[in-house]
């Protein structure tokens, strides 16, 4: 049996888009008019567009499978919550609030300055807010503990009296009235104290509204009226930052619409550099209207792959408003690939063979940089975050209608305008003019001549920055002193990227969905800087029937207690237990036995009904489940906090569960690194695979995978040392660079394999003459693409920039230095053909 050669699927390949390129030039309207039709029809999804919004930043920026939702799902089923006694300790969810911070240069604990929190406090309460035609205040909708509003803790000890202050010895962080310890941590911040626990002075006091579950148009009313009035509340002396439990999400919703604008300076730019570095001065060779053509195809293959996903229900997250940005530097790119490839092509033979020859030569080379952008996009998908998968599904989609508008569409274009340049036409009258015009003025030589070409090649001129490669960078390259010194800085490049990627920080700062100039921004800081010392109170679940009135099991449970405290960042517990136990010991209660011990704890719930809400009781009068609280210090990151507190959960010797809302966020630092890392070690395999198959040789294919290998390893050190961490949205852009990262290196692999040069450095500079330009062109209009988005309000965009702009940058360095220099020192990787 005859051995497959390493190209037995290379030659058909060529040999179909070769005949595709010729019925392409022999019937250009069809393939021209088909795409206009297919987009025209699939267009009409966008009428879906606001149906098929998705933005709810928990279900879209955390893990699906995060052990905390189950846990919450656990808590919300054990400790349903009581309406009638609201206590936001023990809620499961962020609840529905509004919350104000007060700030001043100087000690807010003064008379003054509390005069003006108070009348503040009032103007809130007494806002009136219309709906369904009546008029309500905070009062009506507010969280109630015995039919009363909940209020905060520093305004109920002054007794809404701002004299009163100076009567008043406040402690920190627990104030003590006489008959319980009040948490003045959540209140007052910026703390000043002297040798005792007494406050001196206080920089800082924040205040919450909650509000009753119910209904939640007349709650977002309640909390857009609350924005209005606290905007406008800051004095010269009092500074005043605000949020509420829906600010969030209603600045993230904001995300899309800071960046329409720049759509149009995007494509306007795209247009503009594409007609410029298409043009030439011979009025017939002249590519303008393949340039315009190329932008023009782009924008059909977003408008299509929008569409289609929008037309069969796919949600529309707003990370995927990036892709029109990276779809246009990607199509461009491979028009300029399919231009240089025409130039390459005979003038005297016809517009089908030339177009033939123009897809047996760049077909291959733009198939495989779009298998691997697909491939690495889809792949994508198997990501456990919303966000990533909708970019990554909307990014795909509109690759691959890149790719089929490429062929067709472009290609039609390109079939039109060879035909002009056939006829010798001029590229904007249309009306044939000479070759050239002896005699004639320099002005009528440049305005009304045209269809020159090399009369020894047959050929079109070559271009001054085509000869560049050629003639200069390739010879100064391949020189040995050059490949030297390429070692040396690919040595640094590297030791840079490995640093980078030690130092690289995981997780995303819910603060970074909102715009720049977000209220909530403000609100952030402040609570930042004042409110940093402690942290959340977790919840901890005794899921069993535990025995309580039983020593050793108390000793038990006690060990793992202490385990928790020994941890340096659990400041106390507070559970109902050990307050029962002290209540049974100063009021001589015996607890010693199960029917003494329950006899005993219903009196002692009554005078402290909050406590009964942490007890869950079996029909029978028996203790089916209980919880209690660890009260948490901000000098550990609040990730790791979860991680050491469930770890400590898990080994204690009674059933323990723990779990706080925040731990929904938290989640995601648990799996974004295994999962990024997981689903970059699938695509490279992938990536490896198809230049095996597309590649006819597998030292260029190996050399195409170290390529992405190194360029990720780039860009992941390069962006921790630009600021970005490791969170859903560089995780986006890090799945895209595995497909870019192939881009430039696939383009002159190819080319240097295809070379029938024999000598390595021959090769090489061949490469660089026939792709460097185009791979030149396509790095600038990938960065002109997205260039726009350094000057976004919103983090996601500009993380969307840094990236792309590391991913090109380096791709382009290893396409057009380091992968050449290699090729040449690792020897010749195919035989002449």
């Amino acid at each position: 049996m005859a051995r497959c050669r390493m190209d037995c699927i290379e030659k058909p390949l060529q040999s179909f888009f070769k005949k595709m390129g010729k019925s392409v030039g022999s019937n250009p309207w069809w393939f021209l008019i088909a795409p206009l039709i297919v987009s025209a029809a699939l267009g009409s999804g966008f009428y879906f567009t606001q149906d098929r919004l998705s933005n709810n930043i928990e279900e879209e920026f955390t893990p699906f499978n995060g052990p905390a939702k189950t846990e919450r799902k656990h808590f919300s089923e054990m400790f349903p919550e009581d309406d009638s006694m609201f206590s936001s300790l023990r809620q499961t969810t962020d609840g529905n609030y509004a919350t104000l911070i007060a700030t001043s240069e100087t000690n807010i604990l003064t008379v003054k300055m509390l005069e003006e929190i108070l009348m503040l406090d009032s103007k809130i309460k007494n806002m009136l807010v219309e709906f369904d035609k009546e008029s309500f205040k905070y009062e009506g909708i507010c969280a109630k503990v015995m039919k009363n509003c909940i209020s905060n803790i520093i305004l109920d000890i002054i007794q809404y009296n701002a004299e009163n202050i100076k009567a008043v010895t406040l402690t920190f962080p627990w104030y003590h009235n006489g008959k319980t310890n009040l948490p003045l941590y959540t209140s007052l911040g910026g703390v000043t104290q002297g040798d005792t626990s007494v406050v001196e002075s206080a920089k800082a006091i924040q205040l919450y509204y909650y509000l009753k579950e119910g209904n939640k148009t007349k709650n977002d009313l309640w909390l857009e009226s609350f924005i209005s009035l606290v905007s406008n509340s800051s004095s010269p002396s009092l500074q005043v930052s605000y949020s509420t439990s829906m600010s969030m999400q209603w600045e993230f919703e904001k995300s899309p619409d800071s960046v329409i604008s720049l759509f149009s300076i995007t494509y306007s730019i795209a247009i503009t550099f594409s007609i410029i570095t298409c043009w030439r001065l011979d009025n017939v060779r002249t590519k303008v209207w393949v340039g315009f053509c190329g932008v023009l195809s782009t924008s059909l293959a977003v408008v299509s792959g929008f569409g289609l996903l929008l037309l069969v229900g796919q949600p529309f997250v707003m990370t995927a408003a990036s892709c029109p940005f990276m779809i246009l530097g990607i199509g461009i790119d491979d028009m300029f690939i399919m231009i240089s490839c025409w130039q390459k092509t005979c003038v005297l033979d016809s517009v089908p063979e030339r177009l033939g020859e123009t897809y047996k030569d760049a077909a291959i080379s733009i198939t495989i940089t779009t298998l691997t952008d697909v491939l690495a996009l889809f792949l994508g998908c198997i990501t456990p975050f919303g966000s990533v998968q909708s970019f990554c599904l909307y990014a795909g989609i509109c690759l691959c209608f890149c790719y089929f508008y490429s062929l067709t569409f472009l290609g039609a274009c390109m079939a039109l305008n060879g035909q002009r340049e056939a006829e010798n036409k001029h590229w904007i009258t249309c009306i044939k003019v000479p070759s050239d015009a002896p005699g004639k003025s320099k002005a009528f030589w440049l305005c009304c001549t045209g269809g020159r070409y090399n009369q020894d090649t047959k050929k079109e001129e070559t271009e001054p920055i085509s000869s560049f490669f050629e003639r200069f960078y390739g010879p100064f390259l391949t020189h040995k002193v050059t490949k030297v010194f390429v070692f040396v800085l690919y040595a640094g490049y590297l030791a840079a990227s490995i640093y980078g990627c030690v130092i690289l920080k995981e997780g995303l700062d819910t603060k970074n969905l909102a715009l720049d100039d977000s209220y909530i921004i403000n609100y952030y800081n402040h609570e930042e800087e004042h409110f940093n010392e402690y942290s959340f109170s977790a919840m901890v679940a005794i899921e069993q029937q535990f025995p309580y009135w039983e020593k050793d099991q108390r000793k038990q449970l006690n060990s793992c207690i202490s385990s928790f405290e020994s941890l340096k960042f659990v400041n106390n517990t507070m559970a109902w237990f050990i307050f029962f136990e002290n209540y049974a010991e100063g009021n001589n209660k015996p607890i010693s036995s199960q029917e003494e011990f329950l006899n005993n704890l219903k009196p002692f719930l009554n005078f402290d009904p909050f406590l009964a809400q942490d007890i869950q009781w079996t029909p029978d009068g028996k203790i089916q489940a209980s919880r209690f609280f660890l009260q948490t210090k901000n000098n550990v990151p609040m990730a790791d906090m979860m991680v050491e507190l469930r770890k400590t959960a898990e080994e204690c010797s009674v059933e323990l569960l723990v779990y706080h809302p925040s731990f929904i966020y938290f989640d995601q630092y648990t799996v974004i690194l295994n999962n990024t890392i997981q689903t970059m070690l699938t695509a490279v395999i992938v990536m490896l695979a198809i230049s095996l198959v597309l590649i006819p040789d597998p030292l260029c294919s190996l050399c195409v995978v170290f390529a992405i290998v190194s360029v990720i390893t780039g860009v992941t050190g390069f962006m921790s040392l630009w600021g970005v961490n490791l969170d859903s949205i560089s995780m986006i852009n890090l799945v895209m660079c595995i497909g870019f990262s192939v881009d430039f290196s696939a383009h002159i692999c190819y080319s240097f394999v295809s070379s029938p040069k024999s000598d390595g450095n021959e090769k090489a500079i061949e490469a660089l003459a026939i792709l460097g330009y185009p791979v030149l062109q396509g790095a600038l209009s990938t960065i002109l693409g997205v260039v726009v988005l350094s000057v976004s309000g919103s983090y996601i965009f500009r993380t969307f920039f840094k990236i792309v702009f590391l991913v090109i940058v380096f791709g382009l360095f290893h396409g057009l230095t380091f992968i050449p220099v290699f090729l040449t020192l690792f020897g010749a990787c195919s035989k002449s053909r």
